[in-house]
């Protein structure tokens, strides 16, 4: 045994939602090799002692656009326009070592705040999967393709640049245990049929998932209607995107009939509450969207868009904003929320076997959460702390595989102080540089 996580209530998410308290967890070769509540007889080269810890699955956050923090609170009382003209005026100035500097110290956001996984849906995917790789940190990431949506004449697969760059990264990631390639689109609206086939046929072939954002304003349905006859799910289902798995943020304003659509099709609908809360918009209806069938998930968009990447915030903000529309506190019950960043988030990347909880077999994908805090005292419940008493700064250690990515203000595999000088430094005399 490589490391034994001693006397810690281990909250597994496991079928029978165990919660184990006093007990102990093994790992050996980057799995769970052991959970009871008696001591192993076999002796473990380290010792972590949980004493007033508490051990839950890394929260996966299933949407993201890391290399945003770059503009984090830039535009945060603009209107939503305004707000949109400027971000497209910096994103316009970004390169890849920009986002690798931005996105890096996102990962190191995430980790701080017990995140082993992320789903990341932006510009420069291999810059963003390089960071993800050298930090440790699992990570299915998509470029978030446009193609505007008249311009179809002259699409062709095999020659447009941003689908030859998901087949490059598609390449050069295969098979890697922790990074996963999706396809991608940024939404119906700034992308046409063609690109949606052409992307859906490759990720089929491929056996890649794709990332996108659907239907996430009444006004973007309201169009995608007078252009087509047919709701965003309905025209992406007509061609041919659901065919394969699929993660899509918002889905605020499907109709009951697409939900019920995409539910046969067993496609992920990802929560994003406070980024939509801050951007003005209703969040996603998440007990009539599992009614559906539809898998949910839980993300926190991108630090442009909420601010931060603490799921706990996320957790909290999508157990409150159903309770408020339901007028009922037992409409979202913590062990829900809970379940929703941990085991259905893995089901949305495609990672069911291998993390989600904490189980023999497993990735030792985990996060401890010190319960010492004066807000975590008396605990009466477990699951119900987590929810909405804990926050993303009680993390006191995070580990993807069994390896420590961050422990007590320490990051050990990554260099967070040169990605912030390269962020602080390069980065933003790039983006703010006034034009020649």
């Amino acid at each position: 045994m490589d490391t034994l996580i001693s006397n810690v209530t281990i909250v597994t998410m496991n079928e029978h939602m165990d919660v184990l308290f006093g007990a102990y967890l093994g790992i050996k070769e980057g799995k769970i090799s052991f959970i009871s509540k008696s001591a192993p007889q076999e002796q473990p080269a380290t010792i972590i002692d949980g004493t007033g810890m508490v051990a839950i699955p890394g929260l996966i956050n299933c949407h993201t656009h890391l290399a945003t923090s770059a503009l984090r609170n830039l535009l945060d009382d603009e209107s939503r326009s305004q707000a949109l003209q400027t971000q497209l005026q910096k994103e316009d100035k970004m390169d890849a070592r920009t986002a690798k500097a931005a996105a890096t110290i996102s990962i190191a956001e995430c980790l701080r705040f017990g995140v082993t996984s992320v789903s990341d849906l932006y510009y420069f995917p291999g810059a963003t999967a390089e960071a993800a790789d050298e930090a440790g940190i699992k990570a299915n990431i998509a470029l978030s393709a446009y193609r505007y949506i008249s311009d179809c004449e002259d699409f062709d697969f095999e020659t447009d640049e941003q689908c030859r760059e998901l087949c490059r990264l598609a390449d050069k990631w295969q098979g890697h245990s922790r990074i996963k390639i999706d396809g991608g689109i940024h939404a119906p609206y700034t992308s046409n049929h063609l690109l949606w086939e052409g992307i859906a046929d490759y990720c089929k072939e491929k056996g890649l998932g794709v990332q996108l954002h659907l239907a996430e304003t009444q006004a973007e349905t309201e169009d995608c209607l007078d252009r087509t006859g047919l709701g965003c799910g309905e025209l992406l289902a007509c061609h041919r995107l659901f065919d394969v798995p699929a993660t899509a943020a918002g889905c605020n304003a499907l109709s009951d009939e697409e939900r019920t659509l995409l539910g046969k099709k067993k496609i992920t609908a990802v929560a994003t509450p406070i980024a939509h809360a801050k951007a003005g918009v209703p969040a996603t209806p998440i007990a009539k969207t599992v009614r559906s069938g539809m898998n949910v998930a839980l993300g926190t968009g991108g630090a442009l868009e909420s601010g931060n990447l603490d799921m706990f915030e996320t957790m909290r903000a999508a157990a409150f904003s159903e309770r408020v529309n339901a007028g009922e506190p037992s409409a979202m019950p913590a062990s829900a929320v809970l379940m929703m960043a941990t085991v259905c988030g893995a089901r949305a990347q495609g990672r069911s076997g291998s993390c989600g909880m904490l189980k023999v077999g497993m990735d030792a994908d985990i996060a401890l959460v010190d319960f010492s805090a004066p807000h975590l005292i008396p605990c009466h419940n477990v699951i119900s702390s987590l929810v909405f008493s804990a926050k993303g700064g009680d993390v006191a250690m995070t580990m993807v595989q069994g390896k420590i990515l961050y422990q007590n203000g320490q990051f050990p595999t990554l260099d967070l102080k040169t990605a912030v000088e390269e962020l602080t430094g390069y980065g933003m005399d790039r983006l703010f540089a006034e034009k020649e």
